[in-house]
């Protein structure tokens, strides 16, 4: 049996497009790419302003676009996807990150928002035993009937998070599989993750997955990261590969964060780095010394998922005393946090190469 390959690149603003195609193709993503099916891009948003390393970036949206249309893909079978929490606008955060400019701009590609009217969302009952999602979701799992039978390319970015350490290819299904009521798996995320991947596997044809670390995320993610230059891009056709080696080039055991050990046991994909063919450039001695850490809002997150507060936890999230979390939410990381000490980060992100690049779109 051949070894799960992750394609890993050292690029820079002048070349990144180039290289993305040449990446893919390292990857061999045509092998897990049909041309007669559905592409759906799906575009990781975590937030509806734009703060690098926290959502997708234009570049790989414009490269990887680039490369299927240069490798003979239909047009008309490629669209951008996104989904919604309760926290953060999609529409206001495919303009801020310039992902409409490209997708519809540059392209003329259909731009699609799975919660809108017209998306049908349907009951799913997973072949796989669920660890937690048919707990969570008793009434039933819904899942966006568009994907069923889609392609799906995620674009998620290299960075740290409050929950689960890291997140990547995977965490990407979470913003894509489920419906906004996806933070009730908070409690349980890296078992969600897991059996996310599990139902990506009984409904879509294909996963491929490229990541964006030109910018990569340091801290408690996904919102209040310190954002640092790291200049690399992966790709693979296993989401827990490419997990694993953006984990461990971020100084993480990968085997040690749970999603990604219990995807790797449950046989999803491959987490042991040294079971990995890495082709490109080599990423020996590569540690980015990253951490998670925490912010105030993401400390009394956790005391009510795993701490004193979690007796409440129905109660304050799942009821109509619920909107009280959205707010604090809102007040913190929009209101407070990005004003007081997200612009300043940010700024000097937009002083950089990749920033320039940003402002080209």
């Amino acid at each position: 049996m051949s070894r799960p390959r992750v394609a890993v690149l050292k690029t820079s603003a002048a070349t990144v497009l180039g290289d993305y195609a040449r990446l893919m193709r390292l990857a061999e993503y045509r092998q897990f790419v049909p041309k007669d099916h559905k592409i759906a891009l799906k575009i990781n948003i975590s937030w509806h302003f734009f703060y690098p390393a926290c959502s997708t970036t234009p570049w790989p949206l414009d490269g990887v676009i680039a490369t299927l249309l240069e490798d003979g893909y239909p047009k008309q079978n490629l669209f951008g996807c996104h989904n919604r929490t309760v926290v953060v606008s999609a529409r206001r955060g495919e303009v801020a990150n310039k992902h409409k400019q490209v997708v519809v701009g540059k392209y003329g590609l259909r731009n699609v928002h799975l919660y809108e009217a017209g998306e049908e969302w349907i009951r799913y009952t997973p072949k796989a035993k669920m660890r937690v999602l048919d707990k969570v979701y008793p009434e039933g799992i819904r899942i966006p009937k568009r994907l069923v039978g889609s392609n799906v390319i995620h674009l998620p970015t290299m960075k740290t998070h409050v929950f689960t350490t890291m997140t990547g290819a995977m965490k990407n299904a979470f913003g894509g599989i489920l419906f906004e009521k996806r933070h009730w798996t908070h409690a349980v995320i890296h078992e969600t993750l897991v059996d996310l991947l599990a139902i990506q596997k009984e409904i879509l044809p294909v996963l491929f997955a490229v990541m964006d670390g030109t910018f990569a995320g340091d801290g408690p993610g996904p919102r209040c990261m310190e954002p640092v230059v790291k200049n690399y891009i992966l790709a693979s056709g296993d989401m827990v590969a490419i997990d694993a080696v953006a984990a461990k080039m971020m100084g993480f055991d990968p085997l040690s964060i749970p999603f990604i050990r219990l995807a790797h046991e449950q046989g999803l994909g491959c987490g042991d780095p040294r079971d990995i063919e890495i082709v490109g450039d080599s990423i020996e001695g590569v540690d980015f010394h990253s951490h998670a850490g925490d912010t105030f809002a993401s400390s009394g997150q956790k005391m009510i998922y795993w701490g004193p507060l979690k007796p409440l936890e129905h109660l304050l999230l799942r009821t109509v005393v619920a909107p009280w979390s959205y707010l604090a939410s809102f007040l913190y990381h929009d209101v407070y946090w990005y004003n007081f000490i997200g612009r300043a980060r940010v700024r000097r992100a937009l002083d950089s190469e990749w920033g320039r690049l940003f402002a080209s779109y």
